[in-house]
């Protein structure tokens, strides 16, 4: 499969020159076009940094990340709000939904900013909206919607520019466990009818078992990764579980 995403000995540190805490400690990995990958750790395990350091939400201190072979951490400015803009999507756990838009008026935003013609931002909303099971809210404002559908339609704000890649930061946190089964289902298809490449950082071993591969960090460092392969879902969970498992500490809320 052709590589989409390329870590390159990454580091990242946080405070002052007295008191560096690392939070990534020399990271490289691939993501391939099409894949679903998701990423687990224990709490201040540096997963979200990670996450953080793909989107250019935080600057590496060290080494590169490449997307579709161009350096992103050498961005900075327009360039870098256009590369977000067009390249990235972004699921968040608290959903970030403009509470004076609509459903709709949430999805076509992105679009309307690339001052796309209104016929194809229609065609473009009212297609994800089906993909992910939400024409029916479309006309609602967030405080009509269920959790579920509001991580929805933030699911369908991401993919609604065909991003190259969709990362997705605890997507199922907020939501209960019928709504977390539903949007997980969706991304599923996203993933493997329409091509949708996703990363998703989670601590819930459920969530991860609907990924194609997942990558377990441990004090800023790779310590495994696994991959589905032939596998069912619920012998992938159980795989995870082992390894959750193996890496101990604050990770049982996992299991």
């Amino acid at each position: 499969m052709e590589q989409l995403l390329k870590i390159e000995n990454i580091e990242k540190y946080y405070g002052s020159k007295s008191s560096l805490t690392k939070a990534i400690d020399d990271i490289s990995l691939g993501v391939s076009k099409g894949e679903f990958v998701a990423i687990m750790g224990a709490s201040g395990s540096g997963k979200t940094t990670l996450l953080n350091c793909i989107s250019t939400i935080d600057r590496v201190t060290a080494g590169h990340i490449y997307l579709e072979n161009s350096d992103i951490t050498e961005i900075k400015g327009k360039e870098l709000n256009k590369f977000r803009r067009e390249k990235l999507g972004f699921i968040f756990q608290d959903f970030n939904l403009l509470d004076t838009l609509t459903a709709y008026e949430n999805i076509a935003l992105a679009l309307s900013i690339q001052k796309k013609p209104v016929k194809e931002i229609d065609e473009a909303v009212k297609t994800v909206a089906e993909q992910l099971g939400i024409t029916e809210v479309l006309k609602k404002y967030p405080y009509q919607m269920s959790g579920g559908q509001k991580q929805r339609v933030a699911s369908a704000r991401a993919i609604v520019t065909s991003p190259k890649l969709v990362l997705a930061d605890e997507p199922t946190g907020a939501l209960d466990s019928k709504s977390a089964k539903m949007l997980l289902e969706r991304f599923r298809y996203l993933n493997t009818e329409c091509g949708t490449t996703i990363m998703m950082v989670t601590h819930d071993s459920f969530t991860a078992s609907y990924a194609s591969r997942v990558i377990f960090i441990k004090d800023g460092k790779i310590f495994n990764e696994i991959s589905r392969g032939a596998d069912t879902r619920r012998q992938f969970f159980d795989k995870i579980i082992d390894v959750v498992t193996l890496l101990g500490g604050d990770m049982s809320d996992a299991l």
